[in-house]
C-alpha cells in the first residue's frame, strides 16, 4: 500500500491555471514534456514523488491540497453519488467519471454540492431540508482529507512516545501529564452523583469527572480526548477553520471529532499501529489487546491509515442500530458503495450480530453492480444507564475489497468471491429481481401484479 498512487490531475490543473501557465511552461519549469504533463491534468498518469517534489519546490503549496481538494471528494466519492437509482439508465463507466473530473473539476463539485444539499436523490420518502444537516457538512470534511490528518498524528505520535518514557501504564501516563502540565486531576465518581453523564469537565475544581459506567478502554480514551483538547488546541481550531462551515453545530462537531482523533492517534501511534496491523493481517482480537482498546475504537483507527508514503489497507466503517439506522459512517479512502447506502439489506450479516453481543461476525458479501467486500461486525452495549431495562446496543461494521482480502488474518482460507452473499443498499435502491426478503419495490419501477401467478417475491417488478 505504501506505493499507492497518487491521481491529483485536477489539482495539477488548478495550480497551473492560480499562476497564469500554459502546460507548455508548467512543463518546463517541472522538466517534464507538456505532452506528459497533459496525461496528469487527465488522470491518466500518478503524480510521482519525484514531480510532487519539483511541485512544492516551484509552487510553494501545501502537497496535502492534490488529494484533499478533489472535486466532490474524489473519483470514489463521485462513483458513490452516481449509484443512487436515478441515475441507472445513464450507464457512466469510470472512464466517463475520470474524464468529466479532469475535463470539468468545477462543474463536478457544483454536482455534488446539489446532490448532498438535496439529501442524496429523491424518492426515500423523507422530506429534505433547506439546511444541510450538520453531521453531513462535517462528514464531507472528514472525506475531503481522506480521514487523515497528519498534523494531527504526527503530534499525537510524538505525546505517545513522550508519555512511553514516563510510564508504562498509558492511563497513569495521561492523568500525570494532565496533572502537572494543565493541573487538572482525575476523578471517578459514582454514578448517582454522575447520573447523566459519562464525562464531565470542572474547571471550577480544576477536576476531569468520569462516570464509573466507562470501562477501561474509555476511561483512557476520555484522557487522551482532554489532552488533545488542551494541547492540540492550535491544530484543530486552524482546521475547523479552514472547514468555513458557516454553521456553529457542525464547527463544534468537527472540533470534537478532531480531538477524538487525536486521542486514537495517541493511544494507536500511527507507525506502531501500522505495524502491527501488517504483522498480524489486522487480527481486530490481537490489536484490541494490543492496544487495549475496544473493537469501535479500533475500527475508527484503521479508516484513518492514509499517510503519505505508510498507507494502510482502505477499510470503511459503518456503525447500525438494531432498526438498521446509520449513526456512523466513514470510508477513509475505501471506495464502497456499503457505505453510502439509503438503507441496510436484511441479507447481511450485520443484524445477526446483536444476538451475538461481543463475537466478531465474518461475511464476504457482492453488491448489484458487481462489487464484492468482506466486512467485519460486532455489536457491544453502549455504556449508561439503560431505559426500561434496555441498554442502547450498536453494531459496529469495517470492510474491505475482497480483492485487498488476501491481507487479512480473517480472510485467510477463504475465497471471498466465490462464497460472496449477494446483498444490496437497501430495497428503494436495490434491483435484485430475484430476492425473497424485498420488502419494497426500488425506487421507479412499476410493481408486475399477475392474476394466475403468485411469484416467489410477493413484490414483483419488471426488469430492464
Amino acid at each position: 500500500m505504501a506505493g499507492a498512487k497518487l491521481i491529483a490531475g485536477h489539482a495539477v490543473r488548478r495550480v497551473r491555471r492560480q499562476h497564469g501557465l500554459s502546460q507548455a511552461a508548467m512543463a518546463e519549469m517541472l522538466d517534464i514534456s507538456p505532452s506528459y504533463l497533459n496525461l496528469i491534468e487527465r488522470n491518466q498518469r500518478p503524480v510521482t514523488s519525484t514531480l510532487l517534489v519539483r511541485l512544492v519546490e516551484a509552487f510553494d503549496f501545501d502537497p496535502r491540497s492534490l488529494t484533499a481538494d478533489a472535486p466532490g471528494g474524489g473519483a470514489a466519492a463521485m462513483r458513490r453519488r452516481l449509484a443512487d437509482p436515478m441515475f441507472a439508465d445513464l450507464e457512466i463507466d469510470r472512464t466517463d467519471l475520470e474524464e468529466w473530473l479532469a475535463a470539468a473539476p468545477a462543474g463536478a463539485e457544483a454536482f455534488a454540492r446539489a446532490f448532498d444539499r438535496l439529501g442524496g436523490g429523491a424518492g426515500d420518502g423523507v422530506a429534505q431540508s433547506a439546511t444541510p444537516d450538520p453531521t453531513m457538512l462535517v462528514r464531507r470534511e472528514i472525506e475531503r482529507w481522506r480521514n487523515h490528518f497528519s498534523d494531527l498524528d504526527a503530534m499525537a505520535e510524538e505525546r505517545a512516545d513522550e508519555l512511553r518514557m514516563t510510564a508504562g501504564d498509558l492511563y497513569g501516563a495521561l492523568a500525570e501529564r494532565l496533572r502537572v502540565r494543565h493541573a487538572l486531576t482525575i476523578r471517578i465518581l459514582p454514578v448517582d452523583i454522575l447520573p447523566d453523564r459519562l464525562v464531565r469537565l470542572d474547571l471550577h475544581a480544576r477536576q476531569l469527572q468520569l462516570s464509573e459506567l466507562l470501562e477501561g478502554p474509555a476511561r483512557v480514551f476520555a484522557l487522551a480526548v482532554q489532552l488533545g483538547q488542551w494541547e492540540a488546541r492550535a491544530e484543530i481550531e486552524a482546521l475547523a477553520r479552514g472547514a468555513a462551515f458557516g454553521d456553529r453545530i457542525a464547527e463544534r462537531l468537527f472540533r470534537r471529532y478532531l480531538a477524538q482523533y487525536f486521542a486514537a492517534a495517541l493511544v494507536m501511534p500511527y507507525a506502531r499501529f501500522l505495524r502491527a496491523c501488517e504483522a498480524t493481517g489486522y487480527d481486530t482480537a490481537i490489536l484490541q489487546r494490543r492496544f487495549g482498546v475496544s473493537f469501535e475504537q479500533l475500527a475508527h483507527r484503521l479508516t484513518t491509515l492514509n499517510r503519505v508514503g505508510a498507507r494502510g489497507l482502505p477499510f470503511f466503517l459503518m456503525r447500525l442500530d438494531r432498526a438498521g439506522q446509520v449513526s456512523k459512517r466513514f470510508a477513509g479512502a475505501a471506495d464502497a458503495a456499503l457505505v453510502e447506502a439509503k438503507g441496510v439489506c436484511p441479507l447481511w450479516n450485520v443484524f445477526d450480530a446483536f444476538g451475538r453481543q461481543g463475537e466478531p461476525l465474518y461475511q464476504a458479501v457482492a453488491m448489484p453492480d458487481g462489487a464484492h467486500f468482506v466486512t467485519l461486525v460486532q455489536a457491544g452495549a453502549r455504556a449508561g444507564r439503560s431505559l426500561a431495562g434496555v441498554t442502547a446496543s450498536f453494531a459496529v461494521v469495517i470492510g474491505l475489497e475482497a480483492g485487498l482480502a488476501g491481507h487479512l488474518a480473517m480472510a485467510r482460507g477463504r475465497d471471498p468471491v466465490g462464497e460472496a452473499s449477494p446483498i444490496g443498499p437497501g430495497c428503494r435502491r436495490c434491483l435484485r429481481i430475484d430476492c425473497p426478503q424485498r420488502a419494497h419495490p426500488p425506487i421507479g419501477r412499476a410493481l408486475s401484479v399477475q392474476e394466475r401467478e403468485r411469484p416467489l417475491n410477493a413484490l414483483h417488478f419488471a426488469g430492464d
